[in-house]
């Protein structure tokens, strides 16, 4: 007799799981094909992450790779989903690493010591069969945390002036950032743990 009513209320409990989606779903469709509209006006805010907090977001020489600097490109191709991708850098006159290659998957040999490689993905769809287009790989370091409130200042101040990531890489070109840089002073520095 325990077995059946232990089936009856696991039954009875998934039924009422099943009318509580159910009406919550029912709700909104309700409200969205009956409910007045109006429009409200947008007003900018803060980058922010609920869990994080404030964020910038961060673009670099290197989010833009002409294809031309691709050595290992198959004819007629364009890439695959989240193809893997290294880059290699090295510093310019400006104290700045800039690109000077790519290959999808691995390097064919490693960075010289004035060198250093970093490793990203492509997503799906880029066009490879034109050395004059750009791809755009992501790295994982797209965003950098800041305190509360600070966000969008140095997002405007970053429109005026050079700032900087100080990145650090690991041996197979994985990328953390360090430190958020104006110039030569640094802003934020990223804890250890």
């Amino acid at each position: 007799m325990t077995g059946k009513r232990l089936i009856v209320a696991a039954l009875v409990l998934a039924l009422v799981q099943i009318g509580f989606l159910g009406w919550i779903i029912a709700g909104r469709a309700a409200i969205l094909r009956n409910g007045k509209e109006v429009v409200l006006k947008i007003e900018p805010v803060d980058p922010r992450d609920l869990l994080r907090g404030d964020y910038i977001s961060l673009g670099y020489d290197i989010s833009r790779i002409p294809v031309k600097l691709i050595a290992n490109i198959a004819a007629g191709k364009f890439s695959s989903d989240d193809t893997p991708i290294v880059v290699r850098l090295k510093k310019g006159e400006d104290a700045y690493w800039q690109p000077t290659a790519a290959w999808f998957g691995e390097a064919p040999a490693p960075a010289a010591a004035d060198e250093a490689d970093i490793r990203g993905h492509v997503a799906e769809g880029w066009d490879l069969r034109s050395p004059d287009m750009t791809i755009a790989p992501e790295y994982g370091i797209e965003r950098f945390y800041l305190p509360e409130g600070q966000g969008m200042a140095i997002q405007n101040d970053m429109r005026v002036r050079p700032f900087g990531i100080k990145l650090a890489l690991s041996a197979n070109g994985t990328a953390q950032i360090k430190a958020l840089m104006d110039g030569d002073k640094t802003l934020f520095e990223e804890p250890l743990y």
